[in-house]
């Protein structure tokens, strides 16, 4: 599985990017022929004073790719909910291959 995370307009500490590469080494659990995830991490509202964190994440299965996105406050936050949303994407889609 190719794991790709990108920031954008910030560089994230490695706390963020040990919490976002644990979840994803879990992704295999759930779907064993996952080819590739990338995921973006970036500052929304750049010109205002407060900013919105966006995570998404995109995963590469056979003959498709799903999609999650979300924003919080926070990245852990912003990432975690935008995982769940795909796990409930990649059970749906397996489902539908072994039915």
């Amino acid at each position: 599985m190719n794991v790709q995370i990108q920031t954008v307009h910030f560089d994230a500490d490695q706390k963020l990017l040990e919490h976002v590469q644990k979840r994803l080494d879990k992704l295999k659990t759930f779907h064993d022929k996952i080819t590739g995830v990338e995921v973006y991490l970036r500052l929304e509202n750049l010109s205002q004073k407060v900013r919105d964190k966006v995570a998404e994440i995109k995963v590469s299965v056979p003959r498709r790719s799903l999609f999650a996105k979300h924003e919080s406050k926070v990245f852990e936050e912003s990432f975690d909910q935008a995982y769940d949303s795909l796990v409930a994407q990649i059970k749906k889609t397996k489902e539908k291959m072994y039915a």
